[in-house]
């Protein structure tokens, strides 16, 4: 019975509860949104940072990636190749000399990050094949042929087919370079690897340096899930003991920083959220109990009980903030899920995003177990925002409420 009467209490004042529902679905609406955005947004990264910038695992000598010092090589890399390739969940993997040397055109020069890649091998493990604007990925047999990003392009001032000077040290620790032509132009949704990386033959890297070709500076392994790095990490690093092992939580920190504090950010958010609606619920709920003191009066002097009323009021709050809740997140869940197939293009930001390494088409990623845990959460916004106007309820003299008018 109570919870019928408490159910019809809230619309006697339709405009008023309806003004609450609302108020509380946009608020729930926009804190559903939010957290999915967030949540496409650090999984685009994460995605970004496995497949186009460092792979699920990387392999090196003690050290290299500290100091990047080029003689720190493996000299056995295709034999170590062999053996990650008949590693469980191992997806491909593919050898790469590593330096960190300076690059320059006709107009300028930049240090840069250069990667000795075999092409063949570099498109199963990375994606920036799929990333090339202009030119080709290494097609043909072109000799000294190198790919470079958008960034990198615009600031040496150079196009397709243009020479750039590639200055490295070889084994011998002597200073030689070499003239490279610009096969093609890519661009990624992080600007910073875009301007400090490029792409050039194993072959013709080794051919500069004085490497036999069975050399590697680092062995990228791509894997056919992300929830298997773990794993497999262990299990290489069981394998090749001598060689430093780490996954891309361990090269990537600040991905990994991103996947632990996504749940807290997201709750966090929704909190604040509810906090700001559960102010404007208890103010409502108290003109409710001020503008009904003579019948909450009556319903005491006919022998209603404290706590029955106590929690009728309280039964009302929960009814506007669970309604509204629910409404919201039912919106919430339907636009999140069409956006999460559509995308949603940022395009007026894009260069903003880039520069920090996201991109500017947003998937925004929703699931069950975030709804479940905002419902709960907005059931218990209702309960709290209801304990001080039913207290002040329960504080009501029966004879002084009687007689007000």
């Amino acid at each position: 019975m109570l919870w019928l009467l408490s159910w019809k209490n809230i619309w006697r004042n339709k405009l008023r509860s309806i003004v609450v529902i609302i108020s509380v679905m946009v608020g729930v609406f926009a804190g559903v949104f939010m957290i999915a955005f967030m949540n496409g947004m650090v999984k685009d990264r994460i995605k970004s940072v496995i497949q186009t910038e460092i792979s699920h695992i990387q392999i090196h000598q003690p050290e290299f990636k500290e100091n990047n010092d080029f003689s720190l090589i493996m000299n056995d890399a295709d034999s170590i190749l062999q053996k990650v390739m008949l590693t469980k969940n191992v997806y491909a993997a593919s050898k790469r000399i590593v330096i960190n040397s300076m690059v320059a055109s006709a107009e300028t020069n930049t240090g840069v990050k250069i990667m000795g890649i075999i092409p063949d091998e570099e498109k199963k493990v990375t994606n920036i094949s799929n990333k090339i604007i202009e030119g080709t990925y290494f097609e043909g047999k072109k000799k000294n042929a190198v790919v470079i990003g958008k960034k990198l392009a615009e600031k040496l001032k150079v196009k397709i087919k243009n020479k750039i000077i590639i200055t490295v040290q070889d084994i011998n620790k002597n200073i030689t370079s070499g003239a490279f032509r610009v096969a093609g132009i890519y661009e990624t949704d992080n600007a910073m690897y875009d301007e400090a990386t490029i792409f050039v033959s194993y072959n013709d890297i080794c051919k500069l340096t004085g490497l036999s070709g069975t050399e590697a500076h680092e062995i990228a392994v791509l894997l056919d899930k992300n929830e298997n790095s773990k794993t497999v990490t262990q299990e290489l690093k069981k394998k090749f003991p001598a060689l430093e092992v780490q996954d891309w939580l361990e090269i990537s920190p600040e991905a990994g920083y991103l996947v632990s504090a996504m749940d807290q950010y997201m709750f966090v958010f929704i909190l604040i959220i509810l906090l700001a609606l559960g102010f404007g619920i208890i103010n409502t709920m108290l003109m409710v109990v001020l503008e009904r003191v003579k019948e909450i009066g009556m319903l005491m002097a006919v022998g209603m009980s404290k706590l029955r009323i106590f929690f009728m009021i309280v039964l009302e709050t929960v009814y506007l903030s669970l309604t509204g809740g629910l409404i919201g997140i039912v919106v919430g869940y339907i636009v999140c899920k069409h956006l999460e197939k559509v995308g949603l293009d940022l395009y007026f930001w894009k260069e903003a995003y880039t520069s920090i390494g996201y991109s500017s088409f947003i998937y925004p990623t929703i699931d069950i177990q975030m709804l479940i845990s905002t419902t709960f959460m907005v059931i218990l916004t209702g309960i709290f925002s209801a304990l001080y106007p039913a207290y002040k309820a329960l504080k009501l003299n029966p004879a002084e409420a009687t007689r007000t008018e």
